[in-house]
């Protein structure tokens, strides 16, 4: 669903060793839209970090790149952490310690230069106020039906099961997230559905709808502000947690809290975020 172009470069003008990417056509039809990782030097995050991917991709691996994954499960395991996102303690994520050495490790796996980031091998943001929201607001999904969307390591998806939502999907478009995402849940001794593929545009019926942390570029924000409008607009509840990223169409929002989020310098270039978490109306 999306391209990664510009903080992929932007990442390799601060770390040398940088591999090239190009993002290809999309799969399951993922559509074209270059916003992976967004403008660089867009200040609001991410200049001279690790390039922010949170919902996916506009390439997912090759069919024949696929191939020569040998386990991702085992893969995951055996080169992330277990932590409890600073956040919201009550969640343990397996997440990246070396944030560069993760993405090499992942490439070599594949055989594949030019991979964006393991996006989903870290609680971002955005992700970080919207679990710790709904954990602190159970009424807004208990009993709900809840759709996590671009849920990388599946954070809020996990919070939301934790609060007692009565359903759960969580989506992605990477395989990679996807088991990571599973992997997640059942560390965190909870369970809910993982959907893979890019549903933007789409209607489940949901009864809330979260997004951490999608708003960083403008063919995203473009695509994702007028679906939200629709879900609104029939009754759902769409939440977004947004560490006030540039792309963030907060004229269509109500505020509803404010956190401090540590994070990590090496993705957001910086040691707190203030992030904000809002309705789409």
């Amino acid at each position: 669903m999306r391209g990664h172009q510009g903080r992929l470069r932007h990442a390799e003008a601060r770390h040398p060793a940088g591999r090239q990417g190009q993002s290809e056509p999309g799969r399951d039809g993922a559509c074209e839209i270059d916003a992976a990782f967004g403008a660089a030097g867009d200040g609001n995050g991410i200049s001279g970090g690790l390039p922010h991917g949170r919902a996916g991709q506009s390439s997912e691996i090759a069919p024949e790149r696929n191939k020569i994954v040998k386990d991702r499960r085992q893969f995951i395991l055996e080169n992330t952490g277990i932590v409890r996102p600073p956040h919201v303690p009550e969640i343990a994520l397996h997440v990246a310690t070396e944030a560069f050495d993760l993405w090499y490790k992942t490439e070599e796996e594949l055989e594949a230069a030019g991979l964006p980031p393991p996006y989903w091998a870290f609680a971002w943001a955005g992700g970080q106020g919207l679990a710790r929201y709904v954990l602190d607001n159970p009424d807004c999904v208990a009993g709900l039906s809840v759709l996590d969307f671009a849920s990388g390591s599946g954070l809020v998806a996990i919070a939301a099961a934790m609060a007692g939502a009565k359903t759960v999907t969580a989506c992605e478009i990477d395989a990679w997230a996807c088991e990571a995402m599973a992997i997640n849940a059942a560390l965190n001794g909870v369970t809910f559905d993982i959907q893979q593929g890019d549903i933007a545009g789409t209607d489940g019926g949901w009864d809330v709808i979260l997004a951490g942390d999608v708003f960083y570029e403008k063919a995203m924000a473009d695509r994702l502000a007028p679906w939200f409008a629709t879900l609104a607009a029939r009754g759902a509840r769409v939440l977004i947690g947004d560490p006030k990223r540039a792309y963030c169409p907060v004229d269509r929002l109500t505020l509803l809290a404010t956190s401090t989020v540590p994070v990590s310098r090496e993705l957001e270039d910086q040691e707190i975020k203030n992030t904000n978490v809002w309705r789409f109306s």
